[in-house]
């Protein structure tokens, strides 16, 4: 994708700036705090940025001036949003590790209790780590400030939706859900809106609010099959993906007990044997390799690269290239080729 580094550079500079005025501004007041933006920064330093690049390429298309700062401003809100996210994902997951190293709450609990502090050690380290995500929440939020009221409100329907996602998916987990609709359902809002949909529209929006307005059909049409796709990607990442790559241990999202349209597919078309298995799935003990095998027989991996596929082409059928200024066209291909082959 041209243009994907230098767009990755100049949000990475936005996020860079942000916590480091941000953590000398609360250091001065207590040093405890640093720890609270070395957390943050730990994550913000690593990621595809794959949002700010869909929220550039909204505002290119709506005829934005690709040099302006506004579409860097927007790009680094949405992933100290993602990053919020992921310190109360793991939290809720109680996972141990995320991108290779040890997760915040695990870190945290382990230095109240090497210090012998009052209360318990998993109390604390769960909640700083819960509160450290709000703290980017509010980060995040800060750097909307200049957006237009459209715009603004895009905004707001983007961390509605997300947040309402994941609740869902603490529900249908929670029921061991095994019904396909439940997690396209969650698909949809905990991914695919805020990781494609909603950031394109934003960029366009707040690039030409009545030009921006006239995409959003379009921009809906093919963010959403592909915010889909993408999710889709990373299930079949997280229940097959080489941890060394992925940074998550073989078999994670089985191990957590991830419902996802791949495991929910798998149960459709599962034997009563193998149904014995997928069972299995986010209890101990459970045999990960054992799993894998029967989600591969029952035919679902291959169910869900084919649907991969269809979901890219019809995310590129509904673009129109006459309707999208500069080379938003080009560059919106290219990243729906990216998001939907990707190996981590």
């Amino acid at each position: 994708m041209s243009g994907a580094n230098t767009i990755v550079q100049r949000v990475d500079a936005v996020l860079s700036h942000t916590l480091n005025a941000e953590r000398a501004k609360w250091t001065a007041i207590d040093a405890d705090l640093a720890v609270v933006f070395e957390e943050i920064s730990l994550l913000a330093t690593s990621g595809k940025r794959l949002r700010p690049q869909f929220a550039h390429w909204g505002w290119v298309a709506a005829g934005g001036n690709p040099g302006a700062e506004t579409p860097d401003f927007i790009g680094a809100a949405v992933e100290l949003l993602h990053i919020f996210a992921l310190f109360h994902d793991d939290v809720i997951d109680d996972a141990g590790t995320r991108r290779g190293n040890a997760t915040t709450h695990v870190r945290r609990a382990q230095v109240h209790a090497n210090n012998q502090w009052a209360g318990e050690s998993r109390r604390f380290g769960e909640g700083s780590a819960i509160l450290i995500g709000d703290i980017a929440y509010v980060a995040s939020d800060q750097l909307m400030n200049d957006l237009s009221p459209s715009a603004r409100q895009l905004w707001n329907d983007l961390r509605m939706e997300m947040n309402i996602g994941q609740y869902l998916d603490t529900v249908v987990s929670a029921k061991r859900s095994t019904d396909l609709l439940d997690s396209q359902r969650v698909t949809i809002y905990k991914t695919a809106k805020y990781t494609v949909e909603r950031p394109l529209h934003i960029g366009a929006v707040a690039a030409d609010t009545e030009r921006g307005t006239s995409l959003l059909p379009m921009l809906s049409a093919y963010g959403l099959p592909l915010g889909e796709a993408f999710q889709l990607r990373d299930d079949l990442l997280g229940a097959f993906g080489d941890a060394a790559i992925t940074g998550k241990p073989v078999g994670g999202d089985f191990i957590e007990g991830k419902r996802t349209p791949l495991l929910a597919y798998a149960f459709e078309n599962a034997t009563s044997a193998q149904r014995d298995v997928l069972d299995t799935v986010g209890r101990k003990p459970m045999n990960v390799e054992q799993v894998q095998d029967v989600v591969r027989s029952t035919g679902a991996v291959q169910f869900m690269e084919s649907r991969i596929a269809e979901l890219r082409n019809e995310a590129l059928a509904a673009l129109q290239r006459s309707e999208l200024a500069g080379n938003a066209y080009e560059e919106l291909v290219a990243l729906a080729n990216a998001v939907t082959q990707r190996q981590h």
